[in-house]
Formats: C-alpha cells, structure tokens, sequence
C-alpha cells in the first residue's frame, strides 16, 4: 500500500494493504489530506478519489523549494460501501508517502 503506518483505525475501515477507506454506514464523511513534494521543478497533484471518481484535487507548484507542500479537505456525502482513495496524479513525493497524511472520520450517520 501507499502508507507505511497506521496510526487510528477504529472498526478497521481502512484497509492498509490497498489504501482504500470503505465506508460502513451512510452518512456525511469529512476527510483531508496533506502531501510533500519531492525537490525538483515538477507539479505535483493529488487528487481524492470517491469510488474512482476525483472529488477534490491539491496542487504544488515548480519552484525550486525544499519541500512544497499541498493541502486539502472536504465533507462528502458517502453511501455505505462507497470507497475514498489518495490518487498521486502526476509528480512524485518526498519518501513516497512517508511525509504525507490522510484522515478520515464520519461527521453524523444519515
């Protein structure tokens, strides 16, 4: 899988191996993430897929910075059994993942 540690997972949602959250319930989901570009003159962008479809995207840009980082968040209406991944678009990021998060939580059931 992408990441290398888990550090909450309550009720096992998120499966490690494939990096796929699965929601258990209908419900509104709020989710964010945080990424870490790599040092070189390349975009990165990586976008949050719900059931293979980009919902939201984050963008850091080409300048020659150490560690650029990118940023985003959203509240998603999911249907039990919908499924929420981190896709890398383009570019690559510093350690792969290692410097990167992603949270994820149920806001109030439906």
């Amino acid at each position: 899988g992408l990441w290398d540690e888990v550090l909450v997972n309550i009720g096992n949602h998120f499966d490690l191996t494939s990096s796929i959250f699965v929601a258990p319930r209908k419900g509104i989901y709020s989710f964010s993430f945080h990424v870490v570009k790599v040092y070189n003159r390349q975009t990165i962008q990586v976008s949050l897929m719900q059931n293979g479809y980009p919902v939201i995207s984050a963008f850091a840009g080409d300048q020659d910075v150490t560690r650029e980082a990118a940023s985003n968040g959203v509240l998603l209406l999911m249907e039990r059994e919908d499924k929420v991944h981190l896709k890398l678009e383009r570019g690559n990021l510093m350690g792969g993942w290692k410097y990167s998060t992603f949270s994820g939580f149920l806001v109030f059931p439906l």
